[in-house]
């Protein structure tokens, strides 16, 4: 039983479909310069192997694509504002007119069908001059940055955008910290100090961005975007137990700081023990009281944890680390499938919480074929993303019976765009196939899969058939 007013819709990035990476005075992004994902080397420069550089035309497909969107019935899309088409060194004193230009042009679009933009501030791109310059968040400067830049896009946008989260997937910093901080330092010769203190400098303009966008519009909702994981002891041993606790504080303070207004005294206790000293002024403490109206997060996997070296290995589609659970499968890409923790996972954000969800993120990617079909339509036969997203909204529909207050849904790329781990466009996500592969060959030509009328359907029956 979903509520009636239940948002529905789906995801993307900017810097995964826009494209047009050097059109209109854009300045480049971090993601420029990462032509394989989080798991290969940056490059000095973009190159011709960086499927982001564009994506799948977003940029200039954007009236068909929403169409389509507006055809499966939609209430909400989730984008992001690539940073660097605003202020495209991150630094100017004035905004980029020609971006800006963009994104009204955009969401008028959405509004022009009843969908509402749900906008994330920052989602992975950095513009990379204030990586390069600045080293990212590791300088508090970027606070500054990030307070003019999301000024700009409130007044801008006041009365097109409702729905707004400030960073996506803010945890994931810890383990991806030039993707997820803009932190040119190697990950290897950054201290947990630097670390930690970029870490803070996030959490502190996440709360900046919340206290100017309900001074600009009070009707603003204003969200956090973690990347959730739960963790599962691996056996009932009480040090596998203690290890899950562990493990998932380091997620959950995140959540705690946008949600409680301050550091819980575990995320104290981890800093004091590992000598973690980071600079905290009386303006801080005060500005992170600031809280969010929702929580907001991704899922696509659960993980188990164990005090025990010898099984402690880590699983492969594990973008927080994570030892696999040995009773469930895993997609193609190594990625543990677990509807049944989706619904854990809500209730446990309800519980300890007690703020409305939101479920920006989760999908199925997949290798798709395409093919004719009956109609002599070109499309893909995606029963298995039809089960994997059954699966997990039916997990959706127990946990508000359980009485979690649950927003909407919007599931990750509603439409194919390259992937953000491994930069790849044959790891498909999307309800509509875009014709283009790796190798950059293809006519950017949309075709709807089946799972584009079975979530219509769900959509039309506001989840009730299933």
């Amino acid at each position: 039983m979903f509520p009636k007013n239940f948002l529905w819709g789906g995801a993307v990035a900017a810097n995964q479909c826009e494209g047009a990476y050097n059109e209109d005075g854009k300045g480049l992004s971090i993601q420029d310069v990462l032509p394989h994902g989080i798991k290969g080397p940056r490059t000095e420069a973009p190159t011709e192997d960086n499927m982001k550089l564009v994506g799948i035309d977003f940029y200039h497909h954007y009236k068909e694509d929403i169409k389509l969107f507006a055809e499966m019935g939609f209430k909400v899309f989730r984008t992001s504002i690539a940073w660097s088409r605003i202020f495209p060194k991150g630094d100017e004193e004035t905004p980029n007119e020609a971006g800006l230009k963009f994104y009204d042009d955009l969401f008028d679009e959405c509004r022009k069908y009843g969908i509402e933009p749900l906008v994330t501030l920052s989602h992975y791109e950095t513009p990379l001059y204030l990586a390069e310059h600045y080293d990212g968040w590791v300088n508090r400067d970027l606070i500054g940055f990030y307070k003019r830049y999301v000024t700009t896009v409130f007044n801008r946008y006041k009365d097109k955008v409702k729905y707004w989260l400030t960073f996506n997937e803010i945890n994931s910093i810890l383990e991806s910290p030039f993707m997820s901080g803009g932190i040119n330092t190697p990950k290897e010769k950054l201290s947990q100090s630097d670390l930690y203190q970029a870490v803070h400098h996030e959490l502190v303009a996440s709360a900046w961005a919340t206290k100017i966008g309900h001074e600009i519009n009070p009707d603003f909702k204003i969200g956090c975007m973690i990347l959730s994981m739960p963790v599962y002891p691996l056996t009932p041993d009480p040090s596998d137990v203690l290890a899950a606790m562990e493990q998932d504080h380091k997620n959950m303070m995140f959540a705690d700081v946008h949600v409680r207004g301050c550091y819980p005294g575990y995320a104290k206790r981890y800093m004091r023990e590992n000598g973690i000293s980071i600079s905290v002024t009386d303006e801080d403490m005060e500005i992170l009281k600031s809280t969010v109206d929702f929580v907001s997060f991704s899922y696509y996997v659960s993980v188990c944890a164990t005090a025990d070296p010898e099984k402690n290995v880590r699983g492969e589609g594990n973008l927080l680390g994570g030892v696999p659970n040995p009773y469930l499968k895993a997609s193609d890409w190594g990625w543990q499938i677990d509807p049944k923790g989706l619904r854990y996972i809500l209730n446990t954000l309800w519980d300890r919480y007690q703020k409305p969800l939101f479920i920006v993120e989760n999908g199925l990617g997949a290798f798709d074929q395409l093919i004719q079909g009956a109609d002599g339509e070109m499309t893909v036969e995606d029963d298995y993303r039809i089960a994997y997203l059954r699966d997990h909204i039916r997990q959706m529909e127990e946990a508000v019976m359980d009485g979690v207050d649950l927003m909407g849904y919007t599931t990750w790329g509603c439409i194919d765009l390259v992937s953000a781990s491994t930069a790849e466009l044959r790891k498909r996500y999307g309800f509509i196939y875009v014709d283009r592969n790796d190798d950059g060959s293809g006519t950017m030509k949309r075709y709807k899969k089946k799972s584009f009328y079975w979530y219509k359907h769900v959509i039309e029956t506001n989840g009730q058939e299933l």
